[in-house]
C-alpha cells in the first residue's frame, strides 16, 4: 500500500523563509513518518502564481496535490496543514479532503496549531522558549494574521490566557480583533516602555516585514513608537521553533491514531 504525507501551508515567496519554516516543518514530519513519501501544497493562489511567474517553480494547490496522489496510486494519505487557526485557509483544505475521501482507502487530516484548549496552553510553553530576557517594564507583542472568519476569536482567547497566566506578552491581529490600539492601551496601563515584536505566523513574510517591522507610518513598530513605546522587531516565523514543529507532529499523530480507533 503506497503511503503519502502531504504537508499544506499558506505558503511564502521568500526562499530563505520557506527553508527555515515550511521546509523545516515538512522535514520534521517526514522524519517521524518515514514510511510515507513527502509532498507539498500551498493554499495561497497568489503565492503559487508569484513563484510560477518569478521563479518558474510550480507548487500544487491542495486539489492538485490530492489529484496527483490519487493518479499515482497512493491509497493511504496523511495530510497535515501548517495553519495557525481553523480559519478560511484551513477550511479550503478540509473541503478538498472531504471531496477526495472516497478516492483513497485512508485519508487523514491533522488539525492546525490552535484547535483545542490544550493547544493554547502548549503554545504558551512553546513560545516561552523564544522570549528574550525581559525587564519589568518590557514585554512581547505577538502579531497574528487575523481573519473575517469566526475563528478570529482564537487570537483573543490566546491573549486572554496570556493575561490569566501572567505570561509577559500580548496578542494582536493585523486584520481583525484584538487590534493594535487596544494592545497599546493595555501596554500603557501597565507602564510598558519597550516591546519585542514577534510574528504569530508560521513564516515571517510580508505581514511581518512590512506591517510589523518596517518604518512605514502604519506599521506596528511605527504606531508603538508614536505612542512612546520602544519596539524591537524579531523576524522569525513560528516554523523556526522546534517545539512548534513538534506540535504539528503531535496533531498528525493524534489524527492517525484517532482514525485507527474509529
Amino acid at each position: 500500500m503506497k503511503k503519502a504525507l502531504l504537508v499544506i501551508s499558506f505558503g511564502t515567496s521568500y526562499p530563505e523563509t520557506l527553508k527555515n519554516n515550511i521546509e523545516a516543518c515538512e522535514q520534521r514530519l517526514a522524519s517521524v513518518f518515514p514510511d510515507r513519501e513527502l509532498f507539498r501544497a500551498f493554499t495561497s493562489g497568489m503565492i503559487i502564481r508569484k513563484l510560477r511567474q518569478r521563479d518558474g517553480i510550480h507548487i500544487d494547490t491542495p486539489h492538485e496535490a490530492l489529484t496527483r496522489l490519487h493518479h499515482a496510486g497512493y491509497s493511504d494519505v496523511a495530510v497535515q496543514c501548517l495553519h495557525i487557526i481553523k480559519g478560511d485557509e484551513y477550511e479550503k483544505v478540509l473541503h478538498e479532503v472531504e471531496r477526495f475521501r472516497p478516492r483513497f482507502k485512508r485519508l487523514v487530516l491533522g488539525a492546525p496549531l490552535l484547535s483545542h484548549f490544550n493547544d493554547y496552553v502548549q503554545l504558551m510553553r512553546t513560545l516561552q522558549q523564544q522570549l528574550p530576557r525581559l525587564a519589568e517594564n518590557e514585554c512581547v507583542v505577538f502579531m497574528g494574521h487575523g481573519t473575517t472568519h469566526h475563528a478570529f476569536s482564537a487570537y483573543a482567547c490566546l491573549d486572554h490566557l496570556m493575561s490569566h497566566y501572567h505570561f509577559p506578552a500580548r496578542v494582536g491581529a493585523v486584520e481583525s480583533y484584538p487590534e493594535l490600539p487596544l494592545i497599546i492601551k493595555g501596554l500603557k496601563e501597565k507602564r510598558i516602555q519597550k516591546v519585542y515584536l514577534m510574528p504569530l505566523m508560521l513564516v515571517a513574510g510580508d505581514h511581518a516585514i512590512n506591517d510589523m517591522a518596517s518604518n512605514e507610518k502604519g506599521s506596528w513598530k511605527s504606531q508603538l513608537e508614536k505612542a512612546g513605546i520602544t519596539a524591537v522587531p524579531w523576524l522569525q516565523g513560528l516554523g523556526e521553533n522546534p517545539m512548534i514543529r513538534q506540535m504539528f507532529v503531535d496533531h498528525l499523530a493524534y489524527a492517525l491514531n484517532d482514525e485507527e480507533k474509529a
